[in-house]
């Protein structure tokens, strides 16, 4: 089957984000087949490969953000990423950074690093589908976002960006939020923080 004949039997199915598997039934192609096939096209360009079993269409690749979504499940955008989205923090973002209840770590696909952070289960809550161009990507609510950074402030594993526009927050919803981190601790530390 030529690439041409696949790429348009993927954009028919509108698959932007495929798996091996979605890759597999769509072509009706037998597992090592199909993971021969998927190996050959992302040599020659016709797929792209973002990580082992996830691929795009090169003409129609998703913005990061759905990517990031995508790359590493269960996640949603959260920490500076979602922050400077919600301009809540002047700077510009270059790697997209997550949530998840799996273990911390980091991609690179495409022009594009994506930074996931291990965060409890029950803190694994506050965040929604959000429009983002014509994509729905799971996305923090803007003090959940502020919270989720937060917590890795006080956990020492970033410095407090001193330009955070405090005057949008929603102090209630945002201590709503870090009462369900741990240690309780931080309940106070984010209190004293806002009042800065």
């Amino acid at each position: 089957m030529t690439a041409l004949i696949v790429q348009q039997k993927l954009a028919q199915k509108g698959l932007r984000l495929f798996t091996t598997a979605d890759f597999r039934r769509t072509l009706g192609l037998s597992l090592p087949t199909a993971y021969k096939a998927l190996e050959r096209y992302a040599k020659q360009g016709a797929v792209i490969r973002l990580r082992n079993g996830l691929y795009s269409l090169p003409w129609n690749k998703p913005g990061p953000l759905t990517i990031a979504n995508a790359l590493y499940r269960p996640s949603y955008i959260s920490y500076e990423s979602a922050l400077a989205h919600y301009h809540l923090i002047p700077e510009t973002v270059y790697a997209v950074t997550s949530a998840t209840t799996r273990r911390t770590k980091e991609f690179e696909a495409g022009d594009f690093g994506y930074l996931y952070h291990s965060i409890k289960k029950t803190a694994f809550t506050g965040y929604r589908p959000y429009k983002v161009g014509d994509e729905l990507v799971l996305m923090a609510e803007p003090e959940k976002a502020l919270c989720d950074y937060l917590f890795l402030v006080f956990l020492k594993k970033r410095a407090l960006n001193e330009r955070i526009a405090w005057r949008k927050v929603d102090r209630k919803k945002l201590l709503q939020h870090a009462r369900l981190f741990k240690p309780k601790t931080f309940l106070a530390w984010v209190d004293h923080a806002i009042g800065r």
